[in-house]
C-alpha cells in the first residue's frame, strides 16, 4: 500500500480509514515551507515581545497573562526547573495538564485516525508548528507507536484538548502508548521505535491538543461502518421480502419519481436489483400454501416423507365468494399462507421511506466530514504574510475548534440508527410470529412435540438492542456545560456525539445479523414449502392435492360445491406443476448461500449462541453484502 501523502488539503475519508487501519502516511514536501513560515512569524513576534494568546499569554481564563522575561517565582524547596524558557513551560505544561481523561482506551484505528488528522491540518501552515515537530509526530505514526488515549474527557471545544493531550505527551516522552501490542510508558515506546522525545516550541502545544481530531476520527470511522450497513440493511429487507413472498409495486421506479427523496430513490432501485430473478415475489396470492405440522403421513413418497413439514390451504366455498366474484376469477379460491390483500406491512412496504432517511442523514454528515477533514481548526490562526499594521490582524483568535457542526451532523445520524435497527426488528418479529408471517410455522420451527423454541429468543436479543440504541440516541450537542472558568461558555459535546454514533453502528451491525439469520430460515422454509407443492402437483393427481386442501378426506359437499371443488383444485394442480421452480432472487440467494456455508438449518432445536456469533461476524467482516455483491 502507498503512503497517505498529507497536503492539509486533499485528505480524503477512505485514506483516512486506510491509515486507521495501517498504511503510512509522508508529508508534502511542497507544503512545508508554509509550516516553516507560519513557526519562524511567531519566533520573530516574541523576539519582538507581541502579546500573543497562547505563545506570550497563558490559556483559557488565563488569557490576560502575559509571561514575562523572566520567572516570578525561582524553585521551591524540593523542585528543580528544567532549564526551560518559560514559553517552552508554558507549551509542555499544556499537555502535561490537559492530558485527563479516564475510561478504557481508544482502539488503535481511532487512535490512528486521530493522529493523521491532527498531522493534516497543522499541514496547512497556518497553526505555527514547526517542520521537525510535525516529522516528529508523523515518525511516530509510521512507527506503530499508537498513543493511550482514554476515551472520556473531551467537550468539543476547545476541539478535544484532553484527549489530543494525550496524543501529544508520547511525543514529549510521556504518558502511555501501545507498541508492537504492548502496553508501556510513552518514553519506552518512543526508544524501543528509535525516535526522541521533541521539546516543544511556541505555540506548539496549543497547535498539537486544540482541534477536533477524536470526533472527526469517530465520526469517519463510524461513517464507513454504517455506509456498509445501510447496503446489508437492504439485503436484510430484501431476504425478508422473499421470505414473505412480498409485493414488488411499492419500490417501482415510477412510484419513487413522484416523491424523489435521494435516499429513498436509491433503496428502491437497490431493493429491485437485490431481488432481480425472484419468482417468490409477487407470486399469487393461491399458490403460497401454509405449513401445517409434519406427521407420518403428510406426505405419499418416501423421498417426500423426508420433508420436515405439511402444507395446506383452505378452499373458498361457493356460498362465501358472494361480492368477491371478480377477485376469484384472477385467484383461484384458496387461502394458502398469503394473506388477500395488495399491500405489506408498513416494515415491508415502507424499506425506501425508512432506510432512505437513513441513506440521507449519512449523507449529510459524510458532506460534513468531508469538509472537516482538510480544515484548520486550531487557535489562534497565524497569517504570517497578511498585510496588516498590528499582530493581532496576524494572529488571530478564532473558534474553528468549536465542533458544533460534526456535533449536529453526529446527532442526526444517531438518531437515524436505532430507526434502522427498529424497523429491523420489526421485520424479524413478524417472521417469527405466526399471526403475521403469511403460513409459516411459528418461531420457524415445526414443534410437532411442543418442546422447542426455535427463533423466539432471537427476537428478544434484537428488541433489547433497538431499547438500548434508543436509549442512547438523546442527542449530547443540545446540551452544553461550560468550562474554563466561563471562558469557554458554549461547548459543543462532539466528542461524546461522535463517540455513541461509533459504538451504536457495532450494535445496528448485531441486529442486522440477527435479522438475516432468521431470513434465512424463513426463506429456506418458504422456498421449501412452495416448491414441495409444485413437486407433489407434478407428480400426484388432483386427488392427492385435495386432501392438502381439505386436511383430509374431501369436505362433504353437495354435486354442485363438489364439482367446482375438483375442478378448481385441479386448476390449482396444473398452474403448481407448470411453474418454473421457485427461487429468491440471484443476489438474495448468494447472499442466503453464504449464511448456509457457515450455519445449517434449524430443522430441530440446538444451542444457538455461536451460530449467533457467526452471524454477526459475517456482517461485520462484511461477507454476507460481499456475496450479494459478487452476482
Amino acid at each position: 500500500m502507498r503512503p497517505v501523502r498529507l497536503d492539509g488539503r486533499s485528505l480524503t475519508r477512505a485514506q483516512l480509514v486506510a491509515v486507521a487501519r495501517g498504511a503510512l502516511i509522508e508529508l508534502d514536501e511542497a507544503q512545508l515551507p508554509a509550516v516553516a513560515r507560519a513557526a519562524e512569524f511567531l519566533a520573530e513576534q516574541v523576539r519582538r515581545e507581541e502579546p500573543i494568546y497562547g505563545v506570550s499569554t497563558g490559556f483559557g481564563s488565563n488569557a490576560d497573562r502575559l509571561l514575562g522575561a523572566r520567572r516570578q517565582r525561582e524553585a521551591l524547596p524540593g523542585e528543580a526547573h528544567r532549564g526551560e524558557t518559560l514559553h517552552a513551560e508554558l507549551q509542555r505544561n499544556l499537555i502535561e495538564t490537559h492530558a485527563v481523561c479516564v475510561g478504557e482506551p481508544f482502539a488503535a484505528d481511532v487512535v490512528r485516525a486521530m493522529l493523521c488528522i491532527r498531522i493534516n491540518t497543522l499541514m496547512r501552515g497556518h497553526s505555527g508548528i514547526r517542520v521537525e515537530t510535525l516529522q516528529a509526530l508523523a515518525e511516530m505514526l509510521n512507527a506503530g507507536i499508537v498513543p493511550v488515549v482514554p476515551q472520556l474527557g473531551s467537550v468539543g471545544a476547545s476541539g478535544d484538548l484532553a484527549p489530543l493531550s494525550h496524543l501529544a505527551i508520547v511525543l514529549l516522552g510521556g504518558g502511555e502508548a501501545f507498541y508492537q501490542g504492548e502496553r508501556m510508558p510513552g518514553g519506552e515506546a518512543l526508544s524501543r521505535a528509535g525516535l526522541s522525545p521533541v521539546t516543544l516550541s511556541y505555540k506548539e502545544g496549543l497547535a498539537l491538543n486544540n482541534g477536533t481530531a477524536q470526533m472527526l476520527a469517530c465520526g469517519v470511522l463510524a461513517l464507513h461502518e454504517l455506509e456498509e450497513l445501510l447496503d446489508t440493511a437492504d439485503l436484510a429487507a430484501a431476504m425478508t421480502i422473499d421470505a414473505f413472498a412480498g409485493r414488488l409495486g411499492a419500490f417501482a421506479p415510477e412510484v419513487h419519481a413522484l416523491r424523489p427523496h435521494p435516499g429513498q430513490v436509491e433503496v428502491a432501485a437497490h431493493l429491485r436489483q437485490l431481488l432481480e430473478g425472484s419468482t417468490l415475489a409477487d407470486i399469487p396470492y393461491h399458490l403460497v400454501p401454509r405449513f401445517r405440522p409434519w406427521a407420518p403421513r403428510s406426505w405419499d413418497t418416501p423421498e417426500a416423507q423426508a420433508l420436515r413439514f405439511d402444507i395446506g390451504w383452505d378452499w373458498v366455498p361457493l356460498d362465501q365468494r358472494h361480492g368477491r366474484e371478480k377477485f376469484y376469477t384472477r385467484f383461484r379460491p384458496f387461502r394458502g399462507g398469503k394473506k388477500h390483500q395488495p399491500q405489506d406491512s408498513y416494515s415491508l412496504r415502507c424499506i425506501p421511506q425508512v432506510h432512505g432517511a437513513v441513506r440521507d442523514a449519512a449523507a449529510q454528515a459524510a458532506r460534513v466530514l468531508e469538509v472537516e477533514l482538510n480544515s484548520l481548526t486550531d487557535n489562534p490562526i497565524v497569517f504570517p504574510d497578511a498585510d496588516a499594521e498590528h499582530v493581532e490582524q496576524q494572529v488571530i483568535s478564532a473558534g474553528h475548534f468549536h465542533g458544533m457542526p460534526l456535533a449536529l451532523a453526529m446527532s442526526y445520524v444517531k438518531a437515524a440508527i436505532p430507526v434502522l435497527a427498529s424497523i429491523s426488528e420489526r421485520r424479524l418479529n413478524k417472521l417469527v410470529d405466526p399471526a403475521t408471517n403469511d403460513g409459516l410455522p411459528g418461531f420457524l420451527i415445526g414443534n410437532e412435540d411442543a418442546t422447542e423454541s426455535g427463533f423466539m429468543i432471537v427476537q428478544y436479543t434484537a428488541a433489547a438492542i433497538v431499547n438500548d440504541l434508543a436509549s442512547r440516541a438523546h442527542p449530547a450537542s443540545v446540551y452544553s456545560i461550560p468550562t474554563s472558568a466561563n471562558a469557554e461558555d458554549h461547548v459543543s459535546m462532539g466528542a461524546n456525539e461522535a463517540r455513541h454514533v461509533l459504538s451504536m453502528v457495532d450494535d445496528l451491525g448485531k441486529v442486522l445479523a440477527l435479522e438475516l439469520y432468521t431470513a434465512a430460515q424463513a426463506l429456506d422454509l418458504r422456498r421449501d414449502m412452495i416448491n414441495a407443492a409444485r413437486d407433489l402437483s407434478r407428480r400426484s393427481d388432483a386427488v392427492v392435492l385435495a386432501r392438502k386442501v381439505a386436511g383430509g378426506p374431501e369436505p362433504d359437499l353437495d354435486a354442485d360445491g363438489r364439482k367446482a371443488f375438483v375442478e378448481e383444485v385441479e386448476g390449482l394442480r396444473a398452474e403448481l406443476a407448470q411453474a418454473p421452480e421457485f427461487q429468491p432472487g440471484r443476489a438474495v440467494a448468494a447472499a442466503h448461500a453464504r449464511i448456509r456455508e457457515a450455519i445449517p438449518f434449524l430443522g430441530r432445536d440446538r444451542a444457538l449462541d455461536a451460530e449467533v456469533a457467526t452471524a454477526v461476524a459475517l456482517v461485520k467482516g462484511g461477507e454476507i453484502i460481499a456475496a450479494a455483491r459478487s452476482v
